[in-house]
């Protein structure tokens, strides 16, 4: 049978065979990279679209990675920052609780609306099924009544409108359904005796609107966008089969021109993937680069406190450059991103048990520090000046050795010991200056009066000691910031201040050195 009779022969050229692609045409979005609320923010972007009935895959892909990050992420919760802090306590439950009631109330709201439009759309196809049905027996009805079609021409062409203003059908009765309505058409055509001039208009119309489909099909191969181009070209082919045949001497002509303009549109379908290829390649090396960079630095061996926030910045650094990143290989995709989550995990892992023995070493170290506040405070009321001064000496050096201890603490405890190291040092300055004025106010050497005996000594000594505990404190104090966040201006502040006060110590201690070095020399028999 020949075109001219059968309408339906162009539905059998089948369109170029493309590559496998994804089911939509909005890029790939990898959700497993995506935290909580940017899951939720994408949801609720989705929900606020007119179409988000048509994206259910998309939803229930979201909804899928949402609850799978939100298992992971209270496994993984561990309060690594605020270890540091011995009364610390976190509560992440009521966090979660919330942002996973609100996911779940926009989830229902989209789960109930899609049940709604589901239950409208069925209703509409068996409706559209109906009226084809209806449509298939008016046309069956047509050619039963009339031997010479000719005269009805204006009605089948009546009943073609009709069909095509009709929706979409229940999936399982569309091919049965269009068979029978393409039957009856070929069969109208192989009776019809139409007129040349009849024919030639139904050939005209049929023509313009195929010159149609043409110039929208070659307008999409120049389109951009290749993925909806193809997409619309499908649409173009199936408007393309509800239309008869054109006349003879243009038949062969319109189809090469809609097929060239078809084979251009999916040779540009058929690039863009392979340049996805090349990309997705360039994209997991970059990634393999940060997966090394994370594991280098998840397997350093030894890591000071302050080393573990800076190493935290940077890791989060290079998170946030992993998310710049498009996707790798579909094969390579999921490996390369469990590879990183594994380096990732480590280091803070490591992070957590650093920072939980850290935890527990300041509590050992608040211990050790109460039982030399007790030495001291036990000391302070001593009038054995020498013994008890080289005593309370020894228990600035075994404070100054001992590590941080939790920071609401420290300045407690620290007022406590200085406060009996004061006490201490107050009385034994407060009975020098008694015992000079008392040698003072006694006369020698003939009758003169004793010249005051020389403290400086003495001055000196005090002064070391102060700021010998300064330094301490000074140096304590660094112990406990190293394990914030955002301490680097404090620590420097504090380094600069020990290296002055140690600057001030070595002066001290010289002229101290000096002052006993002369007295030795005084002392010393003359030759």
């Amino acid at each position: 049978m020949n075109e001219e009779l059968n309408p339906g022969a162009i539905s059998q050229v089948p369109v170029e065979a493309t590559p496998d692609v994804p089911e939509t045409t909005t890029p790939e979005v990898n959700y497993s990279e995506m935290s909580l609320g940017e899951l939720s923010i994408l949801f609720e972007k989705l929900m606020s679209d007119e179409d988000r009935m048509k994206r259910a895959k998309e939803a229930e892909a979201i909804k899928s990675a949402f609850y799978k990050k939100l298992s992971k992420d209270k496994a993984e919760y561990a309060p690594e920052e605020e270890a540091a802090e011995a009364d610390s306590e976190a509560a992440p439950n009521n966090v979660f609780e919330a942002v996973e009631n609100g996911f779940k109330s926009l989830y229902n709201t989209f789960k109930k609306e899609k049940a709604e439009y589901n239950r409208k759309m069925d209703a509409e196809r068996s409706d559209n099924l109906i009226r084809k049905q209806a449509v298939i027996e008016d046309l069956k009805q047509l050619l039963a009544d009339h031997e010479d079609v000719s005269s009805v021409f204006p009605a089948f062409r009546e009943i073609q409108a009709r069909w095509r203003e009709i929706g979409p059908v229940p999936a399982t009765a569309f091919r049965d359904l269009n068979d029978t309505y393409q039957f009856y058409v070929e069969q109208f055509y192989d009776k019809v005796q139409l007129n040349r001039d009849m024919r030639d208009l139904d050939f005209k119309k049929n023509l313009e609107a195929k010159e149609a489909f043409c110039e929208e099909a070659e307008k999409l191969s120049e389109d951009e966008n290749v993925i909806d181009a193809f997409k619309e070209l499908q649409k173009l082919h199936e408007q393309w089969k509800e239309f008869g045949p054109v006349a003879k001497e243009y038949r062969e002509q319109i189809w090469e021109r809609f097929k060239a303009a078809t084979a251009k549109i999916n040779k540009n379908y058929q690039a863009f993937f392979e340049g996805q290829k090349e990309k997705q390649a360039e994209n997991l090396e970059a990634k393999k680069a940060l997966c090394e960079k994370v594991e280098e630095i998840a397997s350093r061996e030894e890591i000071s406190p302050n080393q573990w926030s800076t190493l935290t910045k940077e890791i989060e650094e290079i998170q946030k450059e992993w998310k710049k990143i498009g996707y790798a290989t579909k094969k390579e995709n999921q490996k390369v991103y469990d590879r990183f989550r594994a380096a990732n995990d480590k280091f803070f892992e490591r992070k957590r048990i650093y920072y939980s023995e850290y935890k527990d070493s300041m509590s050992a170290n608040v211990d050790l520090k109460m039982a030399i506040i007790e030495k001291a405070e036990a000391l302070k009321d001593s009038s054995e000046w020498k013994k008890t001064t080289e005593a309370f000496i020894e228990l600035q050096k075994q404070w100054k050795g001992i590590g941080a201890v939790p920071r609401k603490k420290a300045d407690a405890l620290w007022k406590r010991f200085r406060a009996a190291c004061d006490e201490f040092f107050g009385r034994k300055e407060e009975n020098f200056k008694a015992e000079a004025a008392k040698r003072r106010s006694r006369p020698q050497n003939g009758g003169r009066l004793q010249r005051p005996v020389v403290s400086e000594k003495e001055k000196l000594i005090q002064q070391y000691n102060r700021l010998q505990q300064d330094l301490d404190t000074y140096e304590n104090n660094i112990g406990f910031f190293a394990a914030s966040k955002n301490s680097e201006p404090l620590i420097k502040q504090f380094q600069e201040r020990i290296e002055s006060v140690k600057a001030e110590l070595a002066t001290l201690e010289a002229k101290i050195r000096q002052i006993e070095d002369a007295a030795q020399a005084a002392e010393a028999p003359k030759e």
